[in-house]
Parts: C-alpha cells; structure tokens; sequence
C-alpha cells in the first residue's frame, strides 16, 4: 500500500516539475528571466535516465521471475473432511490453487465441498 502512495506522490511531484519548467521557459522566452545554464551536462542527464530505465526494467523482470517461480512451486494440499475426520493429500503447483478449487500435477481438477477444508503444505524435500 505504501508504494502506491509513493507512486502517487512521484507522480504529483513530476507534474509540478515539469508545469514549473515550461513556466520557467515561457518566461525566458519572453525576456522576463534570465536563462539558467543546465544543473547537469545532456551526456550525464542521459545516463542517469539510462541507468534509472536499466534498473526498473531489471526489477520487473526479476519480479515477474520470481512470481513465476513461486506459482510453479510444488506444494502438498490436504483436503481434510471436516464430518469424517478423513485427510487425502494431493501434489499441486501453488499457482493453481484457486479458492476452493485446484488443479493436481497430473491433470485431476478437485472442488472441495463446504464441508472440506484445504490445508497448504510445503513440500517435504526427501534427505
């Protein structure tokens, strides 16, 4: 939540930037301010927006990575029968769990009644 607030306020922020420059810049035109001379060389300027651009297209890959990743995860799903007491385990991706609904390794889609209950499990690694 707190990274689309500050989403939020990056965005605010450049828009005032950037209406605050092209009213600079109407008014050097006009002759009623002196120009300023550039904060930063072009060169470096054009560096910086590329490495910024590197780095956020890097960070989205890497979360769409491990996003992936953890949806093809194998996970152990019990589906315990709340009357019966009776526990059936099945392998599934964590991806495809979908409420009370998923989808096994080996193609069985399982819907659970309103009297079984889904408990989500690591898969135990064999030693």
């Amino acid at each position: 939540m707190i990274w689309k607030l500050l989403l939020t306020a990056a965005v605010i922020l450049g828009a005032y930037g950037v209406i605050r420059a092209r009213i600079r810049s109407d008014r050097v035109a006009r002759g009623l301010e002196p120009p300023r001379p550039p904060l930063l060389p072009p060169g470096v300027m054009r560096l910086a927006v590329s490495a910024v651009l590197t780095l956020m297209v890097l960070g989205s890959a890497l979360h769409l990575y491990t996003g992936w990743r953890h949806a093809r995860e194998v996970v152990l799903v019990q589906v315990v029968n709340a009357n019966t007491g009776q526990i059936t385990a099945f392998e599934v991706r964590r991806g495809s769990v979908e409420g009370r609904r998923f989808q096994t390794i080996d193609g069985r889609e399982i819907r659970l009644a309103d009297v079984e209950r889904m408990i989500v499990l690591p898969k135990p690694r064999p030693e």
